[in-house]
């Protein structure tokens, strides 16, 4: 049986994510709406779009609950921009009544970048990424604040001129992290047709599942 990784289908790049995961080969891709999607599925990914709202939608679809239990439990899980609030332990410049799935033990700063007016891509260096850097699109992207002493940085923002955003405030912020099972980026891999960070996210997936 290949290992099954739902995408989760409130909001956001849903089609783009799954034709990313299918496209890694050995495993299979499915949209998960629903808590009985969720307990068919081996792995998560939490795709962009507006955490506010994709907050709203977990409770309204019965999802909040059960994908902190899941995760908590070890399911492995990826996260991209919204995706990447939502599993942060805490979120700055968020709504008041903003619910956390958790799963990384970070802080990030919602919309860090600026609005959408000042979306813009950067080549990032991507620990233990083979060919090269990452491009990376940022949209409304987040960035983290502070991380645990068991969060991997895997990638930072590079000194390099911003359009659109503070360069100085922005360099070095870590834009790209793991913590076990977890992996959440600021940005939008899923956009680029650069598979790396989804085969990342496949080859912990197919390891959990050989192990399980």
């Amino acid at each position: 049986m290949l290992p099954v990784i739902g995408v989760l289908a409130l909001q956001g790049d849903v089609r783009e994510h799954l034709a990313a995961v299918s496209a890694c080969g050995d495993v299979r891709g499915v949209p998960v709406r629903r808590p009985s999607e969720l307990d068919a599925v081996d792995a998560l990914v939490i795709p962009g779009g507006e955490s506010t709202t994709m907050s709203r939608l977990l409770e309204v679809f019965e999802l909040l609950d059960p994908l902190r239990a899941r995760i908590a439990a070890g399911m492995p899980a990826y996260g991209s921009c919204a995706g990447m609030i939502l599993l942060a332990r805490e979120v700055l410049d968020g709504r008041p009544d903003q619910k956390q799935i958790g799963g990384l033990d970070v802080v990030v700063r919602r919309n860090a970048f600026g609005r959408q007016v000042d979306s813009f891509e950067t080549d990032l260096r991507f620990r233990g990424m083979l060919g090269g850097p990452v491009r990376a699109v940022f949209i409304r992207a987040p960035w983290v604040e502070s991380a645990g002493p068991g969060v991997e940085v895997l990638a930072t923002v590079p000194q390099s001129t911003i359009t659109g955003a503070d360069a100085g405030a922005a360099a070095g912020r870590a834009v790209a992290v793991r913590q076990g099972a977890v992996i959440a980026t600021a940005f939008h891999p899923e956009l680029t047709g650069d598979l790396r960070v989804h085969g990342l996210f496949c080859d912990l997936v197919k390891e959990a599942a050989r192990a399980a």
